[in-house]
């Protein structure tokens, strides 16, 4: 049995071939929800989201986010009447007052959806739509997370990280942003001075998280800081991990990230932006699988491949590499 943390898109890349190593029926996946939002009254989880279209089959490989194929009229539309009404575009984060109103799950992470900044395309919407009805009629979140994940078909246990909810808040030379506005509505520029997750020591982890957590955890290479970090903060999990076999996977070649805003982050939390900063993310760690040509070193045993992700291969490559970094804890 093994768990993965996932969120982004670095550890979904690497669930593309890990079902060749570590058995579908006998995977879990804890995925991030610190980025969820609500947009203009629909509750959006995107981490979670890629999970259900890939396991499903329809995931944008190019965009790895999204359905592939899918049509943005809806969006469109909602551009098109915002530039007729002379409403603004860009993030429009609700007042506070309207942050903690009406739906809980939706609290501190609530956008208008005028000239909706986030492209959101119509199959897609008809996910969101199904969650924000069933939450509505008084499902969990991971409720929920279960029966979309069945009628994507995955083959995989599916849970998101908690049932209460958590934001990922950038506090920005700009001022505070939800993730969602400062890496979609602004791309990443604001200059980070801290992050924060709002909201996590008053949530628990969801129904299965605890228990999924005793077996072996990987972990992907997803960011440190906004994708890992909220499971983290959540009570009981990082003392979880640290009685359990955790093998993390760097997102780093070096000092350089993957994709992402995962260096700036990491320095706003005062961890090293590279490689040698996971052991100050990821104190529990029992194993790094790291790249070939990283000179990194640890005190835990570490297993270097190339562990950069462009397609099914790679992630078979990295993931019989993951299980090798397992064997070499077990034999300790």
């Amino acid at each position: 049995m093994v768990t993965f943390l996932s969120g982004g898109t670095g550890t979904p890349k690497l669930l593309d071939g890990a079902g060749a190593v570590f058995s579908p029926e006998e995977t879990t996946i804890v995925a991030n929800t610190g980025d969820d939002i609500e947009l203009g009254g629909l509750f959006v989880s995107p981490d979670v989201d890629t999970l259900l279209f890939q396991g499903g089959g329809v995931l944008d490989r190019d965009t790895w986010w999204g359905i592939d194929g899918d049509t943005h009229r809806t969006n469109a539309a909602l551009m098109d009447l915002a530039d007729a009404a002379d409403l603004p575009e860009g993030p429009q984060y609700l007042p506070e007052e309207k942050q903690t109103e009406g739906r809980r799950l939706a609290n501190w992470r609530r956008f208008s959806g005028i000239a909706e900044f986030m492209t959101i395309g119509d199959r897609d919407r008809a996910v969101h739509i199904t969650r924000t009805s069933l939450l509505d009629r008084g499902y969990t979140l991971s409720e929920a997370t279960e029966t979309l994940a069945d009628a994507f078909g995955l083959s995989v246990d599916l849970l998101p990280m908690s049932d209460d909810p958590v934001a990922s808040l950038v506090h920005t030379e700009d001022g505070m942003m939800h993730f969602q506005e400062y890496w979609v509505g602004h791309r990443g520029e604001p200059s980070v001075e801290t992050v924060e997750f709002r909201g996590s020591s008053r949530a628990e982890p969801a129904p299965g998280v605890l228990e999924a957590l005793e077996d072996t955890v990987v972990i992907g290479p997803s960011n440190p800081v906004t994708s890992i970090g909220p499971m983290l903060a959540l009570p009981g999990v990082a003392d979880a991990l640290a009685k359990t076999t955790v093998v993390a996977v760097s997102p780093f070649l070096g000092d350089e990230a993957f994709s992402g805003p995962a260096e700036d982050l990491m320095a706003a939390v005062n961890a090293e932006p590279s490689t040698e900063g996971l052991t100050t993310a990821y104190p529990f760690a029992d194993a790094f699988v790291i790249d070939e040509g990283d000179d990194a070193t640890f005190d835990q045993p570490t297993v270097r491949t190339d562990i950069r992700i462009d397609g099914p291969e790679d992630a078979r490559r990295v993931a019989r590499t993951i299980d090798d970094a397992i064997g070499r804890v077990d034999r300790e």
